[in-house]
C-alpha cells in the first residue's frame, strides 16, 4: 500500500497536469510511429551520416540490431566527467556485441560550480542547464537513432540531459554515471580549514592544501552535493541500471555497467519486444519517487528547481507544495555530509541506494510499480551489481543498514520530517534545507541586514560590522536579476557567527550549494526583487522572522509593503565571462517556483 499523503500528492499532479502531459504524449506516439529517419535519408544524407563510423559504416548502411546515440558531457577539467573519455570505445564495442552500432551523437557543455563559486562564471551556472538541454537536442536531431545513452553527473547536466531526453520522449534512454572519486580529506576537516581561512588564522597555502586534499582525483566530489543528488534521482526515477550510482570510475565493476548500458539501450529500442521509451518511464509517480528519495536522503536544494523544470518537460506540473506536503511525512533516513560526517562512499558502503529504496518501499512512501529502464518495478532497485568471474549480474542487496550512523530503517529515523522546507508568508515564498540544520535553529527572529551581492557581505563580515542577532538579506541574485548565482561562498562566514552564538539566517533571491549546511538559509525568494518582490522593500533594521518548523517568512515591521521597491544597478553583471551572451536568457527566464527556465514558466 502506497502512503496516503503520497497517493494523494501524485494524484493531484495528475490531475493538474492533465491539459499537459496528454497533448505531450501524444506527440511522443507520433514520434514513436514515425521511427528514426535513418532509412528515410537520402542516400547522400546517410553517407554523410556514416562516414566517420569507421567498422561500422557497412552495418549502419544495411541495417543493423539498433542505432545508439550516445550524448556526452566529457572534458577533464571536471573530476566528475573526465571518466567519460573512454566511455563511447566502451559503450562502441557493447553495442557491436549485440549487433548494434553506437556514435557520439553530440557533446553538451559542463561547467563546474565548485569552480565558479563566488566568480562571474557562476552567473551562467543556472542557465547552462537549458544550454546542455539545447545542445543534447541538436545531438539528437539528425534523427537517426533507435536509442540514446547520456553520460552525465554535476549538477546542471544531468537536469539538462533529462530535459532533452524528454523532447526526444519517444527513444529509450539510460543515463550513465562516471561514480564518486575515493575518499580524500573528511568534509568535515575541510570545512574546518575553510572557516579558519576566513578567519585569518590560516593562510592561502594551508587552504590550498585542504582543498587539494579533498578534490584530489577523477570522479564526482564525495560530498551530498547536486552531482550526487542527480546521482540518488537518477535510481529512484528509474534512468540507471540498479546500483550504478555510487561505483567509482576506472574499475571493473564500472565499465561492465557502463558497457551493460549500451546493451540494454538498444534492448529497448522499438526494435524490439521490450520498449520502454524515456517518456513512459518518467510519469506522475517517477517524479514522485523522485522526490521522496530528496526528503529522505537530505538532497541539494537546487532540485526544488531542476525537478520543476525536468518534470514540465515532459508536460508534468510540479509545485513546491508538494514537495512540502511529502516532507512533511517522509523521514530523514541518510545523513551524508553535509547532514552527516559520511561521505558518499560511506553511504554506499552502509547500504547506499538499494537499502534506502527497500526501507522506503516497505513502508508504502514510493510507488513500486514503476516503469524503469530494467523493467517493470522499483524493486530491482534493492539489487546491487556485482562482476563475478568477469560476468556482470545483480543479487539481493542488503536487508538492513551496515552503519546506523549514516543510513537507518524508516522505523528508526535520524528525525521524522524530510531534509527540506517550504516557507511561505508576506515576504513571498522560498525553500530551506533542514536537514542540515539543528532544531535549535530553525527558527529566527532578527532586524535584517540588506547586501545586494555577496562580496557586499564578505566586506561587512571583515570590518567587523556583522554583530548582534540578524537576518541577512541578500537581493537582486535571482534568475532575472543575474542568473541566479549560488551563494555558497557565504556558508563559512555565516557559520562563524552562528558558532559566536548569534542567531542567524539568510535570506535570498539567489541560490546556495547543495553542500551548504547548518545556517538556516531562506533561498530562491519569489516574488524576486527584480520584479518588485517584498524583497526589494526591506531595509536594514526591518525586523523578519523565518520560521522552518511552521512554514513562516514574514515581515513583521508595519508598512514595508506600502514602500516602493529599491532598485539596483545591475550593469555590472551584464558582460565579461560570457555574461553578455545571456541577455536574452535573463529576459525570459521564468521564476525559481516554475522551474527558472527559458522554455517556458
Amino acid at each position: 500500500m502506497v502512503h496516503a499523503t503520497i497517493a494523494e500528492v501524485t494524484a493531484r499532479i495528475v490531475a493538474r497536469s492533465a491539459e499537459t502531459r496528454g497533448p505531450y504524449l501524444a506527440r511522443i506516439d507520433a514520434a514513436r510511429d514515425q521511427g528514426p529517419a535513418r532509412a528515410h535519408l537520402s542516400c547522400s544524407g546517410q553517407a554523410h551520416a556514416y562516414a566517420g563510423a569507421g567498422e561500422d559504416q557497412q552495418a549502419l548502411a544495411t541495417g543493423s540490431a539498433g542505432h545508439l546515440g550516445i550524448v556526452t558531457s566529457y572534458n577533464d577539467m571536471l573530476s566528475a566527467h573526465q571518466p567519460f573519455e573512454r566511455y563511447p570505445d566502451v559503450l562502441r564495442q557493447a553495442a557491436r556485441s549485440v549487433g548494434g552500432t553506437a556514435q557520439v551523437a553530440g557533446g553538451v557543455p559542463a561547467m563546474c560550480d565548485g569552480v565558479t563559486q563566488g566568480a562571474p562564471g557562476m552567473e551562467l551556472s543556472l542557465f547552462s542547464r537549458d544550454v546542455i538541454a539545447m545542445a543534447a537536442g541538436v545531438a539528437l536531431s539528425h534523427n537517426t537513432f533507435d536509442a540514446a545513452v547520456f553520460l552525465g553527473v554535476c549538477d546542471k547536466i544531468v537536469p539538462g540531459l533529462v530535459i532533452a531526453a524528454q523532447s526526444f520522449g519517444h527513444l529509450p534512454a539510460i543515463f550513465v554515471p562516471a561514480g564518486p572519486m575515493t575518499s580524500g580529506l573528511p568534509n568535515d576537516e575541510k570545512a574546518k580549514v575553510r572557516q579558519r581561512f576566513a578567519k585569518g588564522e590560516v593562510g592561502h597555502v594551508e587552504l590550498m592544501a585542504a582543498e587539494m586534499a579533498a578534490y584530489h582525483g577523477p570522479g564526482t566530489c564525495t560530498f551530498y552535493g547536486t552531482a550526487n543528488t542527480n546521482q540518488m534521482l537518477m535510481e529512484f526515477m528509474g534512468l540507471h541500471l540498479p546500483g550504478a550510482s555510487f561505483v567509482p570510475p576506472n574499475t571493473g565493476l564500472r565499465e561492465a555497467l557502463t558497457a551493460e548500458a549500451a546493451r540494454r539501450s538498444l534492448s529497448l529500442s522499438a526494435l524490439g519486444n521490450t520498449y520502454t521509451p524515456v517518456a513512459h518511464v518518467l510519469d506522475e509517480r517517477a517524479y514522485v519517487n523522485g522526490i521522496v528519495g530528496l526528503m529522505a536522503t537530505g538532497g541539494s536544494t537546487n532540485l526544488l528547481i531542476h525537478l520543476v523544470a525536468m518534470a514540465r518537460a515532459g508536460g508534468i506540473l510540479l509545485d513546491w507544495q508538494d514537495f512540502a506536503e511529502i516532507s512533511a511525512v517522509v523521514p530523514l533516513i541518510a545523513r551524508v555530509y553535509p547532514n552527516g560526517l559520511a561521505d558518499v562512499n560511506h553511504f554506499h558502503a552502509a547500504g547506499g541506494l538499494g537499502y534506502t529504496i527497500r526501507t522506503l518501499l516497505e513502508a508504502g512512501f514510493l510507488h513500486p510499480d514503476t516503469l524503469t529502464v530494467a523493467g517493470r518495478g522499483l524493486e530491482r532497485y534493492t539489487q546491487e551489481p556485482k562482476l563475478r568471474d568477469g560476468v556482470l549480474g545483480w543479487e539481493a542487496g542488503t536487508q538492513t543498514s551496515l552503519n546506523d550512523k549514516i543510513l537507518r530503517p524508516v522505523s528508526d529515523p535520524f528525525q521524522a520530517t524530510g531534509g527540506l522546507s517550504r516557507l511561505s508568508g508576506s515576504l513571498g515564498t522560498a525553500v530551506m534545507k533542514v536537514s542540515a540544520v539543528a532544531p535549535e535553529h530553525w527558527v529566527v527572529e532578527a532586524p535584517v541586514r540588506v547586501f545586494l551581492d555577496q562580496d557586499e557581505v564578505k566586506a561587512a563580515f571583515k570590518s567587523g560590522q556583522l554583530t548582534g542577532d540578524m537576518v541577512v538579506v541578500v537581493r537582486f541574485q535571482g534568475p532575472k536579476a543575474n542568473g541566479m548565482p549560488e551563494l555558497h561562498s557565504l556558508t563559512p562566514i555565516l557559520s562563524i557567527l552562528q558558532g559566536r552564538g548569534q542567531k542567524v539566517a539568510l535570506v535570498t533571491d539567489g541560490r546556495m550549494s547543495g553542500a551548504s549546511g547548518k545556517v538556516p538559509a531562506a533561498i530562491h525568494v519569489v516574488p524576486e526583487a527584480l520584479e518588485g518582490g517584498p524583497i526589494a522593500r526591506l531595509r536594514d533594521g526591518d525586523l523578519l522572522r523565518v520560521d522552518a518548523e511552521a512554514g513562516v517568512l514574514d515581515i513583521l515591521t508595519e508598512g514595508v509593503l506600502a514602500r516602493d521597491p529599491v532598485t539596483a544597478d545591475l550593469s555590472g553583471n551584464q558582460f565579461g565571462t560570457g555574461r553578455d551572451l545571456f541577455a536574452a536568457f535573463r529576459a525570459a527566464v521564468g521564476s525559481a517556483d516554475t522551474g527558472a527556465s527559458v522554455f517556458g514558466g
